[in-house]
């Protein structure tokens, strides 16, 4: 039995949306034991005439919630009682629980992760790595996107390790083809750092490293990992969801501009309902922080049932695939690297 947390009282749509992909993903997967952490009054009512496996789901009430302005470091320290604290307190004191998934506070998961649960041995510091679609319908990761803002090149080397396992393992991408986000695809560009981190993927056996890639190419689907610092991959992420949100936008102002583009824009209906969907990305999960000793995946804000879902099976292929015995065993070779 696979048992993963889920923090209900994290995100813009809870607990509506947690309960609901509890709901889903109970029935999908037999084999899946839900911990769903938060007031359980509010959980109760929520469960109400609804099926499922009761042997499977099981409540742990959590009265605070952790507002949006609070300190990460007063949170871990102060609201044990809250909803995605006790999850992780959880987490690190029974053994039988492989994960957590939350949509709450990204600087409290984080920190409470590090403090509470620690890292894999041998990893530097962990990161997070969110996924996106290509344009050939594949998938591509980066990492890291926000967890770590200055990094030394064997922190990239790592990242660069751990999101290649991560690929191939949880979704299956064999030799997953990872690259170093640059300002040039030159071997000589960048600061010191990306060069030097360079030389250490060109040295690294386990990495299929292809090379620098510019912003530009980050979903022509030449690609399946990038590895960058938490900074510029957080801003190429947003960056890229942000374009693809404003371009739906475009293209709906430009179709009601005119009765001819109404007439064009139905005939081609379905298509653009199937180009919302490729772009939405609620249908790909959240960003899994990749060098915890135990699973964590975080979830955007925004997360509604089908995006909470997809998390939570994120967590459970990670689990399942024995990652973290993975990038234990792959770390371990470099691990004369000091930060």
């Amino acid at each position: 039995m696979i048992k993963i947390l889920l923090d209900c009282f994290g995100g813009d749509h809870c607990p509506e949306a947690p309960v609901e992909a509890a709901m889903n993903a109970l029935a999908k997967n037999p084999d899946l034991y839900l911990i769903l952490t938060g007031d359980e009054k509010v959980l109760r009512k929520q469960l109400e005439g609804r099926s499922y496996p009761q042997d499977r789901l099981e409540i742990v009430h959590a009265p605070e919630v952790i507002g949006c302005d609070e300190k990460p470091t007063d949170v871990v320290r102060l609201k044990r009682n809250s909803s995605m604290m006790k999850a992780i307190i959880l987490l690190r004191d029974r053994d039988d629980i492989a994960g957590m998934v939350s949509t709450g506070s990204t600087g409290a998961l984080v920190t409470g992760a590090l403090v509470r649960l620690g890292r894999i041995p041998g990893v530097i510091r962990p990161a997070f790595c969110p996924i996106l679609p290509t344009m050939d319908g594949g998938l591509v990761g980066i990492c890291d996107s926000g967890a770590n803002m200055t990094v030394t090149p064997a922190h990239l080397r790592q990242f660069a390790i751990m999101a290649s396992l991560y690929m191939a393992n949880v979704y299956g991408i064999k030799r997953p083809r990872t690259a170093l986000l640059n300002v040039g695809k030159e071997a000589e560009k960048g600061d010191e750092i990306r060069q030097e981190a360079y030389k250490l993927l060109k040295e690294t056996p386990s990495v299929n490293f292809v090379g620098n890639m510019e912003s530009r190419d980050f979903l022509s689907g030449n690609y399946d990992v990038v590895v960058a610092e938490g900074f510029s991959g957080n801003v190429l992420v947003k960056t890229t969801e942000g374009t693809a949100l404003e371009l739906l936008k475009k293209i709906k102002k430009d179709i009601y501009s005119r009765t001819l583009y109404k007439l064009g824009a139905l005939l081609m209906k379905r298509m653009f309902a199937q180009e919302k969907e490729f772009m939405n990305y609620q249908n790909y999960g959240g960003s899994v922080l990749l060098g915890t000793s135990k699973v964590v995946v975080k979830g955007h804000g925004s997360s509604k049932a089908v995006s909470v879902e997809k998390c939570i099976e994120q967590a459970y292929r990670m689990e399942t695939s024995g990652l973290a015995a993975q990038i234990e065993k792959e770390i371990v070779i470099y691990d004369h690297y000091e930060e």
